[in-house]
């Protein structure tokens, strides 16, 4: 909106022009959707306190998590329209790529609202059915996948992009991309809702895969710099650049208030949209193994559900003392702000090893 604004102010002002760099919109969209979580943060947990929408907290898990019942859900929301009016302001809106991002991250959104609905506010302890609410991630993410996959006009964009290795990728064809992006969006909805479970814990790790994530599609974008490092050009792919800092800026500005003790907590609302962007973004730059070893905090947090539900039911034996994993830890002593810090920390590691890839292969 903005750009096509300073596009035609630039015909007579020249200064406008400068609004047609990536990089400066992209500081912008990062300082926008921070200020605009900064000054809606404190209505929406006043609103969604007057309302009682308060998180139920399982009597089986750390005891030290029992002050947080009642603690205002649901704030994912305030994320999720910061994101979408920044996108909205300043990304090229003729670009396929954006709008599959947002009706992608709203699809996810939709269904995590209408879970968290069930839970704080019918007072259904189940929320959606597991069945129904796998059933509309697949149907977004499928729609999603498909839409990408038709919009692929070139080989390497559906080509699986190996990390460390120049000259290593694997065709895919349609079929195979499309099963393979279906698998990373709802993979990693899930794997980002799994983690959301102390506080802080899920939403830095967000900020700074986006932040790597928006690094590869300035890169996948520009095609001086992809060829240079060896990497799929993706015409387009700029403008994922935008989206991204939005989400860092939406992502430090939720942190505030989710920092222990939280004031407020993102709710299925905010991880699951989140997760399924950022499996989108690194799909559309071909980057989904990339992702898989940013996002490792995330995979542990969802590979600890399967072991321990796993081994449950063939065994009748649990792997951990509580999953997903942050509980085990928990449970051992740790103090929760050790276990959100510590899995921080692995986290920023986790994602310079990724950023290392664009030039080690």
């Amino acid at each position: 909106m903005l750009l096509t604004l300073s596009q035609w102010l630039g015909h007579d002002i020249r200064a406008f022009n400068v609004f047609g760099y990536i990089t400066l919109r992209a500081v912008l969209a990062a300082l926008t959707s921070l200020l605009i979580s900064f000054l809606l943060g404190p209505w929406m947990i006043r609103k969604l306190t007057l309302l009682k929408v308060g998180q139920p907290v399982r009597d089986d898990g750390p005891q030290t998590h029992l002050v947080k019942a009642g603690t205002p859900t649901m704030g994912g929301a305030l994320i999720l329209a910061s994101i979408t009016v920044t996108t909205l302001l300043w990304s090229d809106l003729s670009s396929h790529y954006v709008w599959a991002l947002l009706l992608t991250m709203l699809g996810f959104g939709a269904i995590g609202w209408a879970d968290d609905w069930r839970k704080v506010v019918a007072k259904n302890p189940k929320g959606m059915a597991s069945r129904w609410k796998y059933f509309w991630q697949s149907v977004i993410a499928m729609i999603a996948a498909s839409w990408l996959a038709w919009m692929a006009h070139l080989p390497a964009q559906t080509e699986l992009i190996v990390p460390f290795f120049k000259h290593f990728v694997m065709p895919l064809g349609t079929v195979g991309f499309v099963t393979l992006a279906y698998f990373v969006i709802v993979g990693s909805s899930n794997a980002v809702n799994l983690t959301d479970g102390a506080d802080g814990l899920a939403i830095l790790p967000t900020v700074m895969v986006a932040g790597a994530l928006s690094i590869f599609a300035y890169v996948a974008g520009h095609a001086v710099f992809s060829h240079y490092l060896g990497l799929p050009h993706i015409p387009g792919a700029g403008e994922l650049v935008i989206f991204c800092s939005a989400i860092v800026g939406a992502g430090l500005a939720f942190l505030w208030f989710n920092a222990y003790p939280a004031e407020v907590f993102m709710g299925d609302v905010g991880a699951l949209a989140l997760g399924a962007a950022l499996g989108t973004v690194a799909v559309i730059v071909r980057q989904e193994i990339a992702l898989f070893i940013m996002g490792g905090v995330f995979v542990a947090e969802a590979i600890s559900v399967i072991l321990q539900v796993g081994s449950f039911k063939l065994r009748g034996k649990r792997v951990f003392l509580m999953a997903p994993i942050h509980h085990h830890f928990e449970k051992k002593g740790w103090k929760e702000t050790q276990v959100v810090v510590r899995f921080w920390i692995i986290s920023m590691i986790l994602v310079l090893i990724g950023l290392a890839s664009l030039k080690l292969r």
